[in-house]
């Protein structure tokens, strides 16, 4: 065994802290808040899903996997120590402060995956993206939906339609690492998939717009099914305030930013930019659709020339200045979403079963994506293979299906959402390793001679 030294010592001991300072805390009340104020009791809770964040993070970057995987399943062990016997930490679960700052982070989030994109870039991404990201969306979709039929029989019809929306998107994120940590995101099946993984985004959002806004008409009894008319609305919806926010977005960014280059005082660009985000989010909800796709709309339409001003002056980039905000919020999510799996539904040999066929379908789903490439110099099972996480993007998803609510119960049960997270954490690891050898064999079997 290694012997706990520098570094490793004071997390040791910053755990211990935590422990037994919480159990102090809260331990005379039975798992009851012992009458702090709030301030001082959301201080606490920071300061425990915060570590278990980075303790989490640090495991998973040390075993060359993506740090929210560290961070969900921390946040999974962090919920279930009431099964051991430490039942102080649920009143994390209900906390409303945490709901607010993870919420925030998950807008945060889906900005910085907008931001990674711009409308030119996507422009440019081709046929061949745009036909790998429908295959991509639409094999996942019908797969998933089946196996929710399947497993979950006596469900109505909009469960089983938000299962398969779950499977639907790509975490952009995690495949776009894998390429540049083995450089080869210069290459042609690196700007397909980046370029697909993209649109299944947008696509991914536009189905969850049009599912949770048909689940929503149904449980508010204006809607008594699907109809033709309602989904083309939410579609049309949906995709006119994509379309609308980048029309709009070309129009007024320009002067909007050239206003803030006249305001004095640090942090005005970066309160300019959450300023687009915000209101973007903000205007989703109100017209029906979740907030992250105003988020994602608003990181989509912040091109650098509309304040080529700033950057001539010194600042850094809205992705440097944004990073240390998501540093803060965006592990709360995914240590929150954690903490909300029960560990005991894995001992239900059925929810293990449907994880099980879950996940194979949301890999063969996206392995669809290969029959859109008829390019043969092109490596098609790399395509495939880089389609196949879901990542924060599934985990998003199945955080709003627990939250939407249908004839007095959630639309994703615990014991689904519990199935979902497996998916999401196999799909995520299952990836980089897998891409890398199938990146690695394509180019040697273009090296050899023929």
């Amino acid at each position: 065994m290694r012997i706990l030294t520098g570094k490793r010592l004071y997390l040791f001991f910053a755990v211990v802290g935590v422990y037994f300072g919480y159990n102090l805390a809260f331990g005379s009340s039975g798992g009851e808040h012992s009458g702090g104020s709030p301030v001082l009791e959301t201080l606490l809770e920071l300061l425990v899903i915060l570590l278990t964040a980075k303790l989490g993070g640090d495991l998973f970057e040390r075993i060359k996997s993506p740090a929210v995987l560290g961070e969900l399943i921390f946040g999974m062990l962090l919920g279930n120590l009431h099964l051991v016997g430490f039942p102080y930490l649920e009143p994390f679960k209900t906390s409303q402060i945490l709901e607010i700052l993870a919420e925030i982070g998950v807008i945060i989030l889906l900005f910085q995956v907008g931001l990674e994109s711009t409308v030119k870039e996507m422009m440019k991404v081709g046929l061949a993206s745009f036909m790998v990201a429908i295959f991509g969306v639409v094999a996942p979709f019908f797969l998933g939906w089946g196996v929710a039929i399947w497993f979950l029989p006596e469900a109505s019809i909009y469960v089983h339609l938000f299962i398969g929306a779950t499977l639907t998107a790509t975490s952009v994120g995690i495949t776009a690492r894998v390429l540049r940590d083995v450089g080869k995101i210069n290459t042609r099946e690196a700007k397909i998939i980046l370029g697909a993984a993209v649109i299944d985004d947008i696509l991914g959002l536009i189905i969850l717009a049009v599912v949770t806004g048909i689940i929503s008409a149904v449980s508010s009894g204006s809607g008594d099914g699907i109809s033709s008319g309602r989904v083309l609305f939410i579609i049309g919806k949906a995709v006119l305030f994509v379309i609308g926010a980048v029309a709009i977005g070309s129009l007024i960014l320009p002067h909007y930013f050239r206003l803030g280059f006249k305001l004095r005082g640090t942090g005005v660009f970066l309160t300019f930019c959450l300023l687009v985000c915000f209101l973007l989010a903000y205007l989703a909800g109100k017209v029906g659709l979740a907030p992250i796709v105003g988020a994602f709309a608003a990181g989509l339409i912040l091109e650098e020339a509309y304040f080529i001003d700033f950057i001539e002056r010194g600042e850094h980039s809205i992705g440097e200045l944004i990073e240390p905000i998501a540093v803060f919020l965006v592990p709360i999510f995914f240590v929150r979403m954690g903490m909300m799996v029960d560990l005991s539904t894995f001992a239900h040999i059925e929810i293990l079963g449907f994880a099980t066929v879950l996940t194979i379908a949301a890999i063969v789903g996206k392995q669809a994506c290969s029959l859109a490439i008829f390019d043969k110099t092109i490596n098609r099972i790399s395509i495939g293979l880089g389609m196949i996480p879901r990542g924060e993007v599934g985990l998003i998803f199945a955080s709003i299906g627990a939250k939407l609510i249908m004839e007095g119960k959630p639309v994703i049960s615990s014991e689904t959402y519990s199935a979902v997270v497996i998916m999401v954490i196999i799909t995520t690891l299952v990836t980089p390793p897998v891409l890398v050898m199938s990146l690695k064999r394509g180019m040697k079997t273009k090296a050899e001679p023929k």
